[in-house]
């Protein structure tokens, strides 16, 4: 069974229709990249997943379950809302850290906020921070800034608020790592780094989405590829069959404008 299922979503902002139809699946310990040019859907899709935007129709089932299906027209409360968020992880491109907090702190947040909750917090309030502490200490550690724990995002360059960024999402235990374009907002020199860390979770079999321009890491890290143009799915496949033989003109033109300006 695919551990994520998307069925016919749409999703309209006003009259202008951004997705149509959209359907695919993944299966656990897979990758899938999205690729198309700007405006074609790809973050607004990742987006729906995480429930950021609602969308207009469809399904989206996590293990078999619905998170969502537009057709149950019943309320949702903010607590179910942030309950079906916690099977995604999101990277976002800007980073999306908080400022006032430490690289560790940034880690930490979601999870103490969490932990709050929970009926035993108060009685183990010190044992819960330490394992929490424990946790994010070691994915910072993971992404090698062992070092910059405890310096604040303005301290640490573009690479290394992704990696914190990375850290965080992962710190919930997602179901799904989504990336929406990681290295846009990295100077070229920067966005290896990150693109090593995304290539070590792959080897870790971690189920991820990744939107991402970066042609070359697209084929030799996904299992999968979606080329998406105008708000559909225009061609899908392995990487092999996506990028060598490409069987969709709207899919062969995007290509070849790539390779003209890499």
């Amino acid at each position: 069974m695919p551990i994520l299922e998307v069925q016919n979503i749409n999703k309209s902002f006003g009259a202008t229709k951004v997705l149509d139809d959209i359907s695919f699946s993944l299966e656990r310990g897979k990758a899938l990249a999205i690729i198309g040019s700007s405006g074609s859907g790809k973050t607004t899709l990742l987006r729906c997943l995480n429930f950021l935007e609602t969308p207009n129709a469809g399904r989206i089932l996590v293990n078999g379950e619905t998170l969502f299906d537009a057709a149950d027209r019943s309320s949702k409360s903010d607590a179910e809302i942030r309950k079906r968020r916690l099977h995604f992880g999101m990277v976002f491109q800007s980073f999306n850290l908080f400022p006032q907090y430490t690289a560790l702190e940034n880690v930490m947040l979601a999870s103490l906020l969490l932990a709050k909750e929970r009926p035993d917090y108060k009685q183990n309030k010190h044992a819960i921070h330490e394992e929490i502490e424990g946790h994010a200490i070691e994915l910072l550690s993971q992404m090698s800034l062992e070092g910059r724990m405890n310096h604040y995002p303005h301290q640490l360059s573009g690479g290394q608020q992704q990696r914190v960024a990375i850290a965080r999402a992962l710190a919930l235990h997602p179901d799904i790592l989504c990336f929406d374009e990681p290295t846009s907002a990295l100077d070229p020199e920067l966005t290896g780094e990150v693109l090593k860390v995304i290539r070590s979770l792959a080897d870790q079999h971690t189920t991820m989405i990744i939107v991402t321009h970066e042609m070359a890491f697209a084929r030799d890290v996904a299992d999968y590829v979606l080329f998406m143009d105008g708000g559909v799915i225009v061609e899908e496949g392995t990487p092999t069959e996506l990028f060598e033989n490409t069987q969709n003109e709207r899919t062969k033109a995007f290509l070849s404008r790539f390779s003209q300006n890499s």
